[in-house]
């Protein structure tokens, strides 16, 4: 299950690293605002980090789903999936 588990969240904090500095590299952080209302007020790092965690949790889960959906039957349906 730990093997599982690494195969699927580093690749997925690499390419979240990737799409985090690509995205700052067009978006000023200090700029951000809430839909056009008022600025969002965070110090850039924490833009950063929030960020970030959002682009690693969403690239963990398709990376996740993409290993749910290329199991066989006989690995779905048996007692120990992992």
């Amino acid at each position: 299950m730990s093997r599982l588990a690494v195969q699927i969240l580093w690749p997925a904090f690499l390419m979240a690293g990737v799409f985090d500095m690509l995205l700052f590299a067009v978006v000023d952080p200090g700029q951000l605002q809430w839909f056009g209302g008022p600025p969002v007020g965070w110090p850039p790092l924490a833009v950063y980090t929030a960020t970030f965690m959002w682009c690693w949790a969403t690239t963990s889960t398709a990376s996740a789903l993409t290993v749910l959906l290329l199991r066989g039957s006989a690995q779905v349906n048996r007692a120990d999936p992992f």
